[in-house]
């Protein structure tokens, strides 16, 4: 029997739901409103200071109307909310209230604290290792049919 080289998407995706799964657990027993992987991904996307809607699905790769639905339920969970962009009397900001910086940081520790969890089980050279590959500048994606030689 064969077994299949699994591709590499499907392993950084399935990475990535074990952070998310550790992540969400913390937060729920810190007694952090319930919310979903994809409002976890938003309330990280969002800058100190707050972000517009079209900045946000841009940076998460979505509609604004996909941010809109997100927003609407962390606002509803006091986590997040608009005010008027001193920038732009036609937008608003997305920024997170008391609460939702409170959430943010515990989110912060607790990331943390998964990495060192990982550092334990697979080594620290190797999160080391990984962290290093993720961070190396990948470039544009190949616009074209994938060749086996990189351009110089």
């Amino acid at each position: 029997m064969t077994e299949t080289r699994r591709d590499l998407p499907q392993l950084l995706g399935e990475a990535r739901r074990w952070f998310e799964e550790g992540l969400l657990a913390d937060l729920a027993g810190g007694g952090v409103p319930a919310v979903t992987p994809p409002q976890v991904q938003l309330f990280a996307a969002l800058d100190k200071d707050g972000t517009t809607v079209s900045e946000l699905a841009r940076r998460m790769g979505v509609t604004r109307q996909t941010v809109h639905q997100a927003v609407h339920a962390l606002v509803a969970a006091g986590l997040l909310e608009q005010v008027p962009d001193p920038a732009s009397a036609r937008q608003r900001l997305i920024r997170r209230t008391a609460e939702g910086r409170h959430a943010h940081d515990r989110a912060r520790r607790a990331l943390d604290r998964l990495e060192a969890r990982l550092a334990e089980r697979i080594g620290a050279d190797a999160v080391a290792a990984l962290r290093a590959a993720l961070e190396a500048p990948w470039g544009e994606p190949p616009t074209g049919p994938v060749s086996r030689r990189s351009p110089r």
